[in-house]
């Protein structure tokens, strides 16, 4: 009897814009969604934030950089970015999460990043829409 191997996790790469700051996210994206709190509008400079969410032990920081300089942006999360260049990466939360802004991905366009929810709809201007369809 043979055994198949098991499957790979799937690896998620991405980094900051100057490149000092690598990840890697192993396995699934979960979570995929976007929001329009003030939170995420300052950090990003956006209307409103792409993100996925990974367990904090399967996200590695491999670049020359090392781990993402972080600012405490409320009582349960910090906000990841580089030093170098300013690029906003995402937020490592007090859980054992690791929220990934899906423009830092290499192929932020994969359909698992794909949101399926969003978060502060009032938080945007009434004339920006954002439209979440299932499937």
């Amino acid at each position: 009897m043979s055994k198949t191997p098991a499957a790979r996790p799937k690896i998620h790469g991405g980094g900051c814009l100057c490149g000092a700051i690598r990840f890697q996210a192993l396995g699934p994206a979960g979570k995929p969604h976007t929001c329009s709190c003030r939170i995420c509008q300052r950090h990003t400079g956006a209307l409103t934030a792409a993100w996925v969410e990974f367990a904090s032990d399967k996200v590695s920081w491999t670049g020359p950089g090392g781990a993402p300089s972080v600012y405490r942006s409320s009582d349960y999360s910090s906000r990841a970015f580089c030093a170098s260049c300013g690029s906003s990466l995402g937020a490592i939360d007090d859980a054992p999460v690791v929220a990934l802004l899906v423009g830092a991905f290499d192929k932020p366009g994969s359909l698992e990043f794909k949101p399926t929810a969003h978060s502060f709809r009032g938080g945007r201007p009434k004339w920006w829409h954002v439209d979440i369809k299932a499937g």
